[in-house]
C-alpha cells in the first residue's frame, strides 16, 4: 500500500452538512476499498486563488490515505465526474517523504566527510591608541 495525499474542492453552492455528506461518501469509499484513513480533515469554505467555473470559493477537504493505487484510481475516476467536485488532486507522498529521507541522508554523509573546522583563534587585543599631545592653547 501506498501513501497518497487527496485534496477535494467542492462547489460552494452545498451546505456544510451537504459537503459533510459528499464527503463521507469518499470516505466510505476509500475505507470499503481497503485504505487506511491516516488524516481526514475538513478545511471548511475558502477563497479561491483564481475563479473555477465562475466561482470564487470552494470546500476544501483532504485525506491522507494508504491505499492501493487501482483503488485512488477509482476515487479519482467518481470525483472526475462528480458536479459536485470542482477540482481534486491525489498525488503520492510516500515518494516525497522517500526523496526528503535521500536529501537527509546526502547531507549527512557529505557532513561526515568534510574536514573538521579549525578552532577559531582567538582576537588578539588592540595596541591602546597613542594619546595626542594636548596643547596650552585650547585650540577647537
Amino acid at each position: 500500500m501506498r501513501l497518497y495525499d487527496i485534496l477535494v474542492l467542492l462547489t460552494p453552492d452545498l451546505s456544510e452538512e451537504e459537503a459533510a455528506k459528499v464527503t463521507a461518501d469518499y470516505r466510505k469509499l476509500l475505507t470499503d476499498g481497503g485504505a487506511e484513513i491516516g488524516r481526514d480533515e475538513p478545511w471548511g469554505r475558502r477563497r479561491l486563488a483564481f475563479p473555477i467555473e465562475r466561482r470564487r470559493e470552494a470546500y476544501y477537504h483532504l485525506f491522507q490515505v494508504r491505499a492501493l493505487p487501482p483503488l485512488v484510481a477509482e476515487v479519482e475516476r467518481r470525483l472526475r465526474l462528480s458536479e459536485q467536485v470542482l477540482r481534486h488532486l491525489a498525488v503520492r507522498a510516500d515518494e516525497e517523504l522517500k526523496r526528503s529521507a535521500k536529501m537527509a541522508e546526502r547531507i549527512r554523509i557529505k557532513a561526515a566527510k568534510r574536514p573538521p573546522r579549525p578552532p577559531a583563534i582567538p582576537a588578539s587585543p588592540e595596541p591602546a591608541e597613542v594619546a595626542a599631545p594636548a596643547t596650552e592653547g585650547g585650540e577647537a
